[in-house]
């Protein structure tokens, strides 16, 4: 449409959806930018879902829309997409637009998280109050219960939830996800509904009278109310930042609740939720910039008390920034690592799983002063991040005892995997930090009747004759509230804390198996290769590894020498041997075993020379190697070791040629063929006996 003319709303619809495949994606978005500007909200109120699925996709993930997640720079159609999308461009002005009217768009409830979608059916308010007053009750029952959200909420619940419908990459797809449209759209949203710096800039000059009644303020116990018609501007654009924030919080990272989490432990439970790396990617974008725009708090504003803002003139945004990590994130995202950390493959991907923990328990690194990266990862942890570490203890020590045990079944022979333990040693090894956390411990372990008995009677001033140290433990037993109250929120009132100093903590790194291994070692000085064998101990039916001694196998420090552990005869033939005479020999040998094995075995136990004898032809003369260095069990062991006839060395296409050298040799000697086998017997008889003789003095020295 060149210059669309004023049509009926079925047609604009109509037209609109045979351009979109017959027009190239430049045309079709410069009609857009016309029909937005000239159509008035009435007519653009019917294309609206349809354009937010055509770009977003749906999501059920059948329509792929503009596949922003496969779009990348060196596309031609990376930067019409970018400039439609702006957060000032067309399709934001379609949005705005369509606000001042008050439309509503239904969205299933079947799309919503798990946890919400529950609390939804079961008749429970969810505890997002951007979900409260939504609800859309159909004549057809509770199962298609729709929310009616408005243009905003609804496109950016679209475009929030196309980070997790399942992406079908084109062929000869080799692509980053850090570049990507979807993930740049993700920063530059951030940047700009969620400024570091300024106020939030206006939507446009249209009239945003009616935004007091869209949807409930996320901020809980009211820190500010919705703005009226004649309120301070900034008030009245603080409502899209904290929608922005709710939606991306919930669609990406509100999939396990607490009970949901304990469910899991379970392995009869199917998992709910797999994020995948792209995904977690971003997540950690939010992080990092969530840090760095509540870093960005004033300071004046920072050190002021909760009381102390209903009286002052501070802006809704700075108020937002106060609180925006500590109420709207953690709960969800530690709940989010927690699982990633337990379900997540053990390979090396995880390690976008990693930076987004070591990103969030690093607030410090996001205040946007400029320092050194080699100082900086070296420089002490000041101290005003101790509250900030006290408030989010478990995302440190819980944490951390979960990535150690994904540590120990990790191959850290891999240098990859290897480094991800480096890069956690060294965030835990910054100066300071490790204090703060081990106080944020003690504060959690006080026990509840100290605390009251440090409460004194009254709290009198110094002029009054009373003295600052009240004060003090007030402060201190607000400090001890803070700390449990993260705690049982975030694991239950009947969590079972494990220090992350205490000593079950430092016992579980293998002490009693580390003693075994020093016994292990020491009643085997004798034989020096036996301190490459992984740990283990002797049980009934031979070596029984420990955990120790798994680790060392996984992680490739220690290994056993392997050894076929079936009978000798019954080996598969070798490309070195000869298939049919290894089948006939084995048959001749089986008769004879069978047919003389008690004599055999009379001879072999004989204690004078001819059991030595016996024992150097018929007996197996390394199996007490293999005791020791294969986990091989007793049993089969003690089968293997019996007196027994074996003729399977003569199939070998070595021992053939050799037995055909002697005979040529023979030949030229003038040896008819009986002579030759006469002397190549009393040669091989001769052989046994010096070995006899002389066998034990050549193995000692």
């Amino acid at each position: 449409m060149a210059a669309p003319t004023l049509q009926q709303p079925s047609f604009l619809l109509a037209n609109l959806k045979t351009d979109s495949t017959t027009k190239p994606l430049l045309q079709r978005c410069q009609d857009l930018v016309k029909i937005i500007e000239e159509y008035p909200a009435k007519e653009l109120h019917l294309i609206f879902p349809w354009l937010v699925e055509c770009v977003f996709g749906s999501l059920d993930g059948i329509i792929a829309g503009w596949n922003l997640r496969l779009l990348h720079p060196r596309n031609h159609e990376y930067n019409i997409v970018m400039e439609f999308l702006n957060p000032s461009g067309p399709m934001m002005k379609l949005v705005y637009k369509l606000q001042a009217e008050e439309y509503k768009y239904e969205v299933p409830v079947n799309y919503l998280p798990g946890p919400v979608k529950a609390c939804i059916q079961e008749g429970v308010l969810p505890d997002c109050p951007l979900f409260h007053n939504k609800l859309q009750f159909p004549l057809s029952g509770l199962l298609s219960l729709n929310l009616a959200l408005n243009p905003f909420e609804f496109f950016m619940f679209n475009f929030a939830y196309c980070l997790i419908t399942p992406k079908v990459s084109l062929p000869g797809y080799h692509g980053s996800s850090t570049d990507s449209a979807y993930f740049v759209l993700v920063d530059t949203y951030l940047k700009y509904f969620l400024p570091s710096e300024g106020n939030v800039p206006p939507s446009s000059s249209v009239s945003f009278a009616g935004y007091g009644v869209h949807s409930p303020s996320l901020l809980k116990h009211h820190i500010f109310h919705q703005p009226s018609v004649n309120a301070d501007p900034s008030a009245q654009e603080i409502w899209r930042s904290e929608t922005l924030l709710q939606m991306f919080v919930e669609i990406w990272l509100h999939h396990y609740s607490l009970e949901m989490y304990q469910k899991l432990q379970s392995p009869q439970v199917k998992e709910p939720f797999s994020p995948t790396e792209e995904h977690v990617l971003v997540v950690r974008l939010l992080v990092k910039h969530l840090h760095a725009f509540s870093n960005s708090l004033k300071p004046e504003q920072l050190s002021s008390s909760p009381s102390a803002h209903s009286h002052t003139h501070t802006s809704p945004l700075e108020e937002f920034k106060r609180v925006v990590v500590q109420r709207f994130v953690q709960q969800k995202l530690y709940l989010f690592l927690q699982h990633c950390f337990g379900h997540w493959p053990l390979d090396a991907s995880f390690r976008a799983v990693l930076e987004t923990w070591l990103s969030y328990i690093q607030p410090w690194r996001y205040t946007g002063e400029k320092t050194n990266p080699q100082v900086d990862q070296s420089r002490t942890v000041p101290d005003k991040w101790e509250s900030f570490v006290q408030e989010n203890l478990l995302m440190y020590t819980k944490l951390f005892q979960v990535f150690l045990n994904r540590t120990v079944r990790t191959d850290l022979v891999n240098a990859k995997n290897a480094l991800m333990v480096f890069r956690v040693a060294k965030v835990f090894a910054q100066p300071n930090l490790a204090e703060m956390i081990q106080k944020g411990e003690q504060l959690f372990l006080e026990p509840e009747h100290v605390l009251h008995h440090r409460q004194p009677r009254g709290y009198l001033t110094p002029s009054q004759g009373g003295s600052f140290l009240s004060s003090r433990q007030r402060v201190m037993t607000d400090v001890v509230f803070r700390v449990k109250s993260h705690v049982y929120a975030l694991e239950g009132q009947d969590c079972q804390y494990k220090q992350m100093f205490g000593t079950e903590l430092r016992g579980a790194l293998n002490q009693g198996q580390l003693s075994q291994l020093i016994s292990n070692l020491s009643s085997s000085q004798d034989d020096g290769n036996s301190k490459q064998l992984p740990d283990c101990i002797q049980g009934e039916n031979g070596l029984i590894l420990t955990d120790l001694g798994r680790m060392q196998i996984i992680s490739g420090l220690r290994r056993f020498d392997l050894h076929y552990q079936g009978d000798p005869e019954l080996q598969p033939i070798r490309s070195y041997e000869n298939a049919l005479l290894v089948r006939l020999f084995y048959k001749i040998s089986s008769l004879v075993n069978e047919r003389f094995g008690g004599h055999m075995d009379a001879l072999c136990s004989r204690p004078d020379f001819l059991g030595r004898l016996g024992r150097h032809y018929l007996a197996e003369q390394d199996s007490s190697v293999k005791l020791k260095h294969s986990p091989m069990s007793r049993r089969t062991l003690e089968r293997n070791r019996q007196p027994r006839l074996s003729l399977r060395s003569l199939a070998s296409y070595r021992t053939i040629l050799l037995l055909l050298l002697c005979y040529v040799v023979g030949a030229l000697l003038s040896f008819g063929p009986i002579s030759s086998t006469l002397i190549i017997l009393t040669g091989g008889f001769l052989f046994g006996l010096f070995m006899t003789l002389f066998g034990d003095k050549l193995k000692t020295h």
